[in-house]
């Protein structure tokens, strides 16, 4: 009964987290598009960018593991950067300039922004969700093949809530800014800006202004790539240049096989007075040599795997991603002695968890790879 509740109380706080939390947003973010009067459409904006990109970016690296150029030989469970890192630049710099101009539009308000400026935000926003729609096509050769649609449903829901944000922004933007025009055109001081006011004092005449930015902000980012020595088709090499993705035209290596557990290698390599190996056990229908360490680490994993299967994936991949190079460097018994003390703070975290939620942790730590275990790593 009691594990029962607890388990009941961690998938409550698992789906608030990553399910309810985006899901509210998504919707209010609806809401406030549709709304004449929309509520807390700032807070709700700031909150969608923030934690929505901080969700996106976790489930992103842990789905799919993108591990090096597509000259690189990468893990069977990894996949090739979706953005080249010679060309990465070219895109991620108008993406960041397209969000602080988003977030700008949803901080100042438009009597507070000179006509100019707010028409260069607007010009930067319609890039950024330019770059974002090509980016959710980019991914889509992966989204298929990905065994796991939650991912899928989150990272393309995120890159809608954006969109609706940006559509918001502009349109209300663009309202307010014509009521201005039509304000300033009675108040205008010289003939020359009364001739401005007349000429953009509707949406039909707006955005050419916002049109003239982009294409201005377009064409000197166009001069900037062919000064520093990327070509003018930098941006379609960053999506190109690469192996993996819908766009790539890239053949990369093959992929290598995993092996290697830097755990079983401080066990088997640290000084025993230090790493303290109680026994041999069996990985992989390999002997190895076990310490409590190692075994308590397993422990906790096995924990999660039986009740967060998703999140054991997610965990193992980025384990297996990071454990084997950090492997390869424990090289001696004194590496092995250092990389044991600084996985201390952490056993003991894996300790108390394992005390806190499990009825026998050291029944479970203590049959950690004998030749009945529960889980395959």
């Amino acid at each position: 009964m009691y594990e029962s509740i607890q388990e009941t109380m961690y998938l409550i706080l698992f789906w608030i987290i990553i399910g309810v939390i985006p899901g509210v947003l998504t919707i209010w973010n609806i809401y406030n598009f549709f709304a004449k009067k929309p509520r807390y459409k700032r807070i709700i904006a700031w909150l969608t960018i923030w934690i929505g990109g901080f969700l996106y970016y976790f489930l992103y690296e842990a789905g799919f593991q993108p591990s090096g150029d597509w000259k690189e030989a990468v893990y069977v469970y990894e996949t090739h950067y979706s953005i080249s890192s010679q060309y990465g630049w070219t895109v991620v710099v108008p993406v960041i300039l397209g969000l602080i101009a988003l977030l700008l539009l949803y901080s100042v308000q438009a009597d507070r922004q000179p006509p100019l400026f707010a028409a260069f935000l607007i010009a930067f926003v319609v890039i950024f969700n330019i770059i974002s729609i090509v980016f959710a096509i980019q991914i889509g050769k992966q989204m298929k093949s990905h065994s796991d649609g939650f991912v899928n449903m989150f990272l393309y829901l995120y890159q809608f809530n954006l969109f609706v944000l940006s559509v918001s922004a502009v349109k209300n933007h663009m309202k307010e800014q014509i009521k201005l025009y039509q304000a300033r055109r009675k108040n205008a001081e010289s003939t020359k800006m009364a001739w401005l006011y007349c000429r953009i004092r509707c949406f039909e005449r707006y955005p050419m202004l916002v049109f003239a930015c982009l294409f201005f902000i377009i064409a000197v980012f166009e001069i900037l790539f062919i000064l520093v020595g990327q070509g003018a088709d930098a941006p379609v090499k960053a999506f190109t240049d690469t192996a993996d993705w819908t766009f790539s035209q890239q053949t990369p290596p093959p992929p290598m096989e995993s092996s290697g557990h830097y755990l079983c290698t401080v066990a088997a390599g640290g000084h025993k007075k230090i790493v303290k190996p109680l026994r041999y056990g069996t990985r992989r229908g390999q002997t190895i040599v076990v310490n409590r360490q190692l075994c308590i680490a397993n422990a906790f994993e096995e924990w999660i795997q039986e009740k967060f299967p998703k999140i054991h994936k997610a965990i193992r991949n980025f384990y297996d991603r990071y454990g084997y190079p950090v492997s390869q460097h424990i090289t001696t018994p004194l590496r092995a002695d250092v990389v044991y003390f600084l996985m201390k703070p952490l056993e003991w975290v894996f300790v108390v968890f394992l005390y806190f939620v499990d009825t026998q942790p050291e029944e479970r730590i203590r049959r950690q790879y004998l030749l009945k275990n529960h889980i395959k790593n």
